[in-house]
Order: structure tokens, then C-alpha cells, then sequence
């Protein structure tokens, strides 16, 4: 999960140019924006025919499909329709460098971008399953009857023999994610599906809408088109003649966590949960704390800690008091940055992300009501060095809303349940392991336990 907090930058969906790519922008181009006092690293890749990837490192976004770049007399364009964005640049004489901004409606980042190398190459990740595999996998198509045109592309892992088997969907958290939930070249869904398969659990993965080779507008959607994704792909899995209805659970990531007890509400009847660092508390209240912890972890002075905090906490209250009304919103936010100093166009292009469908949603939802629904065995499961959905702060709560869930807070684990030593997203894509021991420990016997293996 990559919670955004109200100063991170958002993108905007730009109609391709009917232009060819020029073979000559093969490469990696590099740079970083500023966003709140933080240097992020933005990253296009466009191999030798034409085909290009974003990442964005620091975020732990990576492989964010674009459209095919193009140049139109001398500026280079990389659309990128999923997360509703574009970089536009001018190229340098000797092509090495492409000077521009990278844009969200109203919201515009300078953006020097530099070509590092023909090819990237990715660390070592030891823990990507390879073949053969004692298991079988079938490809799935799933339509979401509630969302026309959202059709969801998956793989299905069954175990060897007839069944009816024990399954379990995987759901990723904020920000476009395939169905490995790739991150830093890092496929930690892969790996949950070998495991638990290995063990004779099935398991269910899929790319998020509009993402890879799922339909729909990614963009566009809230918390509550996410959790109807879920509930789709739940349903689905159930009519499956080798799956047995009855023994299906949910393991959400992060803000996939929030969609799962969401789909739940909605009818996905699931024989149990597990919550992989799933907030337990109001998004406003995570995007504070988050906020602060991130800006210790990186060595902001506290004086600058606490004075960014607390125009924070006034920018989330605000957006909280008016969530249902996005031009209150961005009044209210261009008015309060102003007052503290902020620009006109600034103020406008922070106001522009957090008066957006999606971060009022996650803002003002409170999971507090969908976990006191649960009736079903759950399990928490959080990083003692995660700074995006703290430990501290989010498993008490579970332990509150539901006494008889069983909370675990595994030591030194950050985010996305790696070893790790400040627990800062820019360390991810730095460490080798995907998934520590302690958590596929922790939640396989769990989940085979509840499926009466």
C-alpha cells in the first residue's frame, strides 16, 4: 500500500498522440520530483521496440503500464493512463536528457529526466517461485456484474487432485497492482499463491481494473469500486465445480485489507480474513500518523516535523468535514496552504489531489463498522517497523473492534513484511527478501488450520 499523503503526486489521463515511438528513446530515464519536502525518483523504461513502464522507486511502484511515448516536434510525451498521467519533455541535442514536468490537472512537478542505462536491472529476489510447479494454474476472466465494462484478468493455483478445495483471494492494497502485487521487482502474490497452494489451499490473484490485462478505469474508482472488485472475484471463485464454497477466505494488503470486510458487507460470504497491515483506523488518521513517522524515519528536524504535521492535521480535518462535496474541499484547502504560505498554483495543485473521489473516500473511511461485522475468524498481522500503516496504532484497534480476532505484530518487519532497518519505503527495493519466514509462518498455518487441513 502507498497511502498518499496530501502532498504526494498525483497524474492526470492525457488522450495519446497518434505519433509512432521512435526507437531511439530505448532506455532508462531517470529523475526525482519534490513532493513535501521529499525527493521521490521517477523512473520510465522503454525498451527497444517501443514498449514502456513507469516506476516509481521510493513509492514502491513499479511496472505501471504506459502508452507507447512519442515525440512531436522535439517534446517527448509517456502517458501513463492508469494513474491518470503524463510526463512532457523536451529532449535534449544529445537525447541523453528530457527536460519538463510531470502533470495531474492542475497540478504540474518540474522533471528533469536523465537516460541511465539501455537496460535496468533488477536485485536479486531469491524468493520468486519458479517452475515446475507441484500445482496446477488455469487463467481466470472475471466480470464484475456491478461495474459494466470492469472485466478482471487472474490466475487461479489449485492444488494437485480432484478438490472440492479450500481457496483464498488475494487482494492488493492502494495504487495500480497486478495480480503479484509487483513492487521493486518484488512479487510478494506470487509467493502467497505458491505457498498456500503448496499447503492445498487455491488460491485466486488478479490485476486491479485497468491494470495489465484487466479492464476498467483505475483512476476513477473508490473504495467501495475496489471492494465490489473483490466480491466479483469472490463469487466467482465459489461457482468454480473444484472449489468449495464454504471454506473460501480473504487475505487483503494494506488498503486491500479495507476492501475485503467492504466486500464482505456486500454479500462475499467468507469462511475467514486475514488483514496483512490493514488500517484499523479512519484514512485521515493514518495519513497523520504516517506522515510524521515517514518525516523522523527520513531525519526531518523535529521543529519541522511538527510544524508539517500540523498543517496536516488541518488540511485532513478539512477534508474529512466536507468529504462529500470536492469543490468545498478545494476551497478549503487552497485557502488554508495560502494562509501558511503556500503559493496560489501550489495551493491549487495539492487542493486538486485531495479534493479527488478517492482520497475523500479513503480520508473519511472509518473500518471501524465492516471489522465489528466480521463473524468469521480473523487474523491481523502487522510490521513492527512499518511506517505506512503503523503497528501501534492499528492493531490495538483490531484487538477493540474484534476481541476474538488474533492480532500478531512481528519485530523489525516493515511495510510489506521484509527485514528491515528504518522500515522507509526507499529500503524495499533495496532488500532481497520478498516475504519474511516469520509472516508465511504465521499466516499459512493459520489459514490451513481454519481450512481443516
Amino acid at each position: 500500500m502507498t497511502i498518499l499523503t496530501s502532498f504526494a503526486v498525483a497524474v492526470m489521463a492525457v488522450a495519446p498522440l497518434q505519433v509512432s515511438a521512435p526507437a531511439d528513446l530505448g532506455g532508462v530515464w531517470e529523475g526525482r520530483i519534490s513532493v513535501g519536502g521529499q525527493s521521490i525518483r521517477i523512473v520510465f523504461r522503454v525498451d527497444a521496440v517501443g514498449n514502456a513502464v513507469m516506476d516509481s522507486p521510493d513509492q514502491g511502484a513499479r511496472n505501471i503500464a504506459v502508452d507507447r511515448p512519442v515525440i512531436e516536434g522535439g517534446v517527448v510525451r509517456f502517458v501513463v493512463p492508469v494513474i491518470r498521467g503524463q510526463f512532457e519533455g523536451t529532449r535534449s541535442e544529445d537525447g541523453q536528457t528530457l527536460t519538463g514536468v510531470l502533470s495531474q490537472g492542475g497540478v504540474t512537478l518540474p522533471l528533469v529526466l536523465t537516460r541511465t542505462a539501455t537496460t535496468a536491472t533488477l536485485a536479486s529476489r531469491p524468493q520468486t517461485p519458479a517452475p515446475p510447479f507441484p500445482y496446477r494454474s488455469e487463467a481466470a476472466a472475471i466480470d464484475n456484474a456491478a461495474a459494466p465494462g470492469v472485466r478482471l484478468a487472474g490466475t487461479l493455483t489449485l492444488p494437485e487432485g480432484a478438490g472440492p478445495f479450500p481457496a483464498a483471494v488475494l487482494i492488493s492494497g492502494t495504487g495500480p497492482q497486478d495480480r503479484d502485487e509487483t513492487i521493486e521487482g518484488h512479487k510478494a502474490f506470487a509467493i502467497w499463491a505458491d505457498v498456500l497452494t503448496r499447503r492445498g489451499v487455491a488460491v485466486l490473484r488478479y490485476d486491479d481494473r485497468g491494470v495489465a490485462g484487466s479492464t476498467g478505469n483505475y483512476g476513477a474508482a473508490t473504495q467501495r469500486d475496489f471492494a465490489s472488485d473483490v466480491k466479483a472475484a469472490f463469487d466467482w471463485l465459489a461457482a468454480r465445480p473444484y472449489i468449495d464454497p464454504s471454506r473460501i477466505g480473504l487475505i487483503g494488503h494494506s488498503e486491500g485489507g479495507t476492501f475485503a470486510p467492504l466486500a464482505m458487507q456486500d454479500g462475499a460470504r467468507a469462511a475467514w480474513l486475514v488483514m496483512l497491515a490493514g488500517p484499523a483506523v479512519s484514512g485521515g488518521e493514518i495519513i497523520q500518523e504516517q506522515q510524521r513517522r515517514i518525516a523522523v524515519a527520513a531525519g526531518m528536524p523535529a521543529e519541522e516535523v511538527e510544524r508539517t504535521n500540523a498543517l496536516q492535521r488541518r488540511a485532513v480535518a478539512a477534508v474529512a468535514a466536507n468529504a462529500d462535496d470536492a469543490g468545498a474541499v478545494r476551497r478549503e484547502i487552497q485557502a488554508l496552504l495560502v494562509a501558511n504560505g503556500r503559493t496560489p498554483p501550489e495551493a491549487a495543485q495539492t487542493a486538486a489531489v485531495m479534493s479527488s473521489d478517492w482520497y475523500r473516500g479513503m480520508v473519511a473511511h472509518d473500518p471501524a463498522e465492516s471489522i465489528r461485522a466480521i463473524h468469521v475468524p480473523m487474523l491481523a498481522v502487522y510490521g513492527g517497523k512499518d511506517l505506512q500503516v503503523p503497528a501501534d496504532q492499528n492493531a490495538p484497534m483490531v484487538s477493540r473492534l474484534k476481541p476474538d480476532a488474533d492480532v500478531v505484530v512481528l519485530p523489525g518487519l516493515n511495510h510489506l513484511f521484509q527485514p528491515a532497518s528504518t522500515g522507509l519505503m526507499a529500503e524495499y527495493g533495496q532488500i532481497e527478501t520478498t516475504l519474511d519466514p516469520s509472516v508465511i509462518r504465521t499466516v499459512v498455518d493459520w489459514v490451513a488450520a481454519r481450512s481443516g487441513l
